[in-house]
């Protein structure tokens, strides 16, 4: 994904993910709960769900507890996350299939619903196209996709990528380190804008792509296949 080479590939470095996590991601349990209001929409009862990205396993367990009629697909190409989600979902683990790779490993459906964040912000266009059409092409007629991701704010991606690494880092951080995570985070992802971010997800066939979730430089649309 990102880092040198993938940091997310490093047990001792991704060891504190599912705690750090909702620290550094505003709102992001309540971003878990509006996820699966969103695709209760459409599937009200028992439901099969694909989750892209799913290492940590944090929406999955989130998922689970507000849905106990819900079976969970997720893929991930970190096997250290793979294995820190198997230990975040064990209280649903016969419901819970975890795959090592990307959404082209992950099994054809059709789902109910998919699910991908925090993961879209790695992805170059191509790569990000692709697992788009890949989530597409597995999710049933009318079924919801929920994204959530950091997005370039238009004429003020800077600054919002620092207000985010100023909230991830605490009051207690050391002065100039927001600002250096900021600067990283910049010059590794390939952000995209709103307006591009709504491009892609129409060119993979989506419809209606509406923004519901705005935090900082973090933003989420919910679109239906």
């Amino acid at each position: 994904m990102s880092g040198n080479p993938n940091p997310f590939s490093d047990p001792a470095a991704v060891s504190d993910y599912v705690h750090e996590t909702p620290r550094k991601v505003p709102g992001l349990a309540d971003l878990h709960k509006m996820t699966t209001l969103l695709l209760a929409e459409r599937a009200p009862g028992a439901a099969d769900v694909l989750v892209v990205g799913a290492g940590g396993g944090l929406e999955i367990k989130a998922m689970a507890e507000m849905r106990p009629d819900w079976r969970f697909t997720g893929v991930d190409p970190s096997p250290a996350m793979l294995d820190i989600a198997r230990k975040t979902t064990l209280r649903c683990v016969e419901r819970t299939h975890l795959i090592h790779g990307t959404a082209v490993d992950a099994p054809d459906g059709p789902f109910d619903g998919t699910v991908c964040l925090l993961t879209l912000h790695f992805l170059e266009w191509h790569e990000r196209l692709e697992t788009l059409q890949e989530i597409r092409r597995r999710l049933k007629p009318g079924g919801v996709f929920v994204a959530a991701h950091h997005t370039k704010i238009d004429g003020q991606a800077d600054l919002w990528l620092a207000r985010s690494a100023t909230f991830a880092a605490g009051p207690t951080s050391a002065p100039g380190h927001a600002a250096a995570s900021a600067k990283a985070m910049a010059e590794r992802l390939p952000l995209l804008s709103q307006d591009q971010e709504e491009a892609s997800f129409r060119e993979a066939g989506f419809r209606q792509p509406s923004l519901f979730y705005a935090a900082l430089s973090f933003r989420g649309w919910v679109m239906t296949a």
